[in-house]
């Protein structure tokens, strides 16, 4: 039976989900990639991957280091296909009420721990470019804040 994750300890493998791969999931992957390094396994997926990663989301995770241009959205269908298994990870993050219950419904056979986070969607809550990206910068720093109070303060990087 896998030991349960508690607060503060870093899992060596974690999959965050969203709806699409697309915002939430990729961002989150890239900013604990940024924060913890090496230090854990860390993909993520959606419950479909009919969209591209949203400039959005690049343009709010390059202002603080996180390069996600390169990210290729991928479902959880795709993600079995590729070789993946669902049961690998420690642990698997929801971002979404619909990826939690799709991550809910895949791992209902393993001893395998999924949080919810809800974390805000900002697609589609305004027009305006300069108020879209004060919600996506709402979201980035929900994430940050979010992975800080679960893992912890980042080690300090190697001098």
């Amino acid at each position: 039976m896998a030991t349960p994750i508690t607060q503060g300890d870093l899992p060596h493998s974690v999959l965050f989900c969203c709806d699409h791969n697309s915002v939430r999931s990729p961002m989150a992957e890239g900013i604990m990639k940024k924060l913890y390094g090496t230090k854990c396994y860390i993909q993520s997926v959606g419950v479909k991957n009919d969209m591209e990663i949203d400039g959005f989301a690049v343009a709010v995770c390059a202002e603080i280091g996180v390069e996600l241009a390169r990210h290729r959205s991928r479902s959880f269908d795709e993600m079995e296909d590729w070789g993946d298994d669902l049961s690998s990870f420690d642990l698997v993050l929801a971002l979404s009420p619909a990826s939690q219950r799709r991550a809910l419904e895949l791992t209902r056979f393993y001893h395998l721990d999924v949080e919810y986070w809800p974390i805000l969607d900002p697609t589609g809550l305004t027009d305006n470019r300069d108020d879209k990206l004060v919600k996506y910068r709402q979201t980035r720093d929900q994430i940050t804040d979010h992975l800080i109070a679960r893992f912890g303060p980042p080690p300090e990087p190697d001098a």
